[in-house]
């Protein structure tokens, strides 16, 4: 089958924009990617793209250009972005493309993420989805020996890197103390271990990597990309009881997929973006994408491997935390951070030493997983 290469990425800040919709958020993206490729967007055979709350994706060509490509929306919860990519891998994988897009965008109102729930879950405050982040993470670290103090550090972490990336909603690092002392929502999970709705848009341009030399003297190439739904038994957003028998997450699935056919190992990883919706989710997803095993997440942040001049960077942008969720663009910044941080061009944030292997993954309810890998 064909190998897919990486010539162009764009992103739109993340956070507020006042003044200008999701929509355009994603048209500044897309065209940004295309700038970077060298392409015009008639050049383009297909786009997958998806945005929750914006607006339906496809009608971005009304300003983009009507050239009759394909161009499909995707939705999978706070996966589509990284839906939007694996679907677009595919196209040109199995050959009937040469080269199209990725895009996602998004503008949710503020507060925090909810669904619509009429039964007993919903009106008991479950569907509001701090709730189940909180008994998750709480259940792991009483299972694993994961401490509070080590729960505050992520998300230390999150704005320290935040601070150093000109793309970040959050911009501002915030200490250990201020951190630690913000009101408590869903215990053991304070206010700034969250994760918030927020706006902005990513765009990823790929062709056949026989093709990409034609565009860049430095492509990077996908060499994996993998989405996988929850197994009964595994505990997930709306899950309304623990199964007896406990299954593993669908991340676990994914992460195994991924490395299987990208043909590496969790030790060849360079750098990491993982989901964090909340400081313990980038705790949990650290074992469940293989990178340790269930219960080292103390050591390794207590050490500082996580950090950027860390063995293993993880979230070097300063991920959700910092960034904020708009579920479209979401997935999709995660691999443009890749891409910066291969292409050696993080800046103040960039990890140092010869990165060659980059990881991205993406979670969504109602539990699904979306996993990539990349290399220069």
């Amino acid at each position: 089958m064909t190998d897919v290469a990486i010539i162009g990425i764009g992103i739109h800040p993340f956070g507020r924009t006042e003044g200008v919709s999701g929509q355009d958020q994603g048209i500044y993206a897309a065209r940004e990617a295309l700038k970077d490729a060298g392409v015009d967007w008639s050049d383009l055979e297909f786009a997958y793209g998806g945005s929750a709350a914006a607006g339906a994706a496809d009608s971005m060509v009304s300003k983009m250009g009507l050239t009759g490509l394909q161009f499909i929306n995707v939705a999978n919860g706070c996966a589509t972005g990284g839906s939007a990519l694996q679907s677009a891998y595919m196209a040109i994988k199995s050959g009937a493309f040469d080269i199209g897009i990725a895009v996602g965008f998004d503008k949710h109102e503020r507060g925090a993420f909810r669904v619509d729930s009429p039964d007993w879950y919903g009106k008991t405050g479950l569907a509001l989805t701090t709730q189940f982040f909180g008994m998750k993470i709480q259940k792991y670290m009483s299972d694993y020996g994961v401490s509070d103090d080590t729960l505050i550090k992520v998300a230390e972490k999150a704005f320290r890197n935040g601070s150093l990336n000109p793309k970040a909603w959050r911009k501002q690092p915030l200490s250990y103390d201020e951190i630690k002392n913000s009101p408590m929502l869903s215990h053991p999970l304070r206010k700034y271990q969250f994760c918030s709705p927020a706006e902005g848009g990513a765009a990823i341009i790929m062709c056949k990597a026989s093709m990409a030399k034609k565009y860049t003297s430095t492509p990077l190439y996908l060499k994996a990309a993998v989405v996988r739904t929850r197994r009964y038994g595994s505990f997930e957003v709306f899950t309304k009881g623990q199964a007896i028998d406990q299954a593993e997450s669908p991340t676990v699935d994914a992460s195994k997929a991924a490395y299987e056919m990208a043909g590496v190992g969790p030790e060849d990883i360079d750098v990491a973006q993982l989901q964090d919706t909340e400081a313990g989710a980038e705790i949990m997803h650290m074992s469940e994408n293989g990178l340790c095993k269930d219960g080292d997440q103390e050591e390794m942040i207590q050490t500082g491997a996580t950090e950027i001049t860390g063995k293993l960077p993880i979230n070097t942008d300063g991920g959700c935390i910092a960034n904020g969720e708009p579920i479209g663009a979401s997935g999709l910044r995660q691999v443009h951070e890749i891409c910066i941080q291969l292409r050696g061009e993080g800046e103040k944030r960039q990890a140092p030493g010869d990165l060659r292997t980059g990881y991205s993954h993406v979670y969504g309810a109602p539990g699904l997983s979306a996993v990539t890998i990349i290399q220069r």
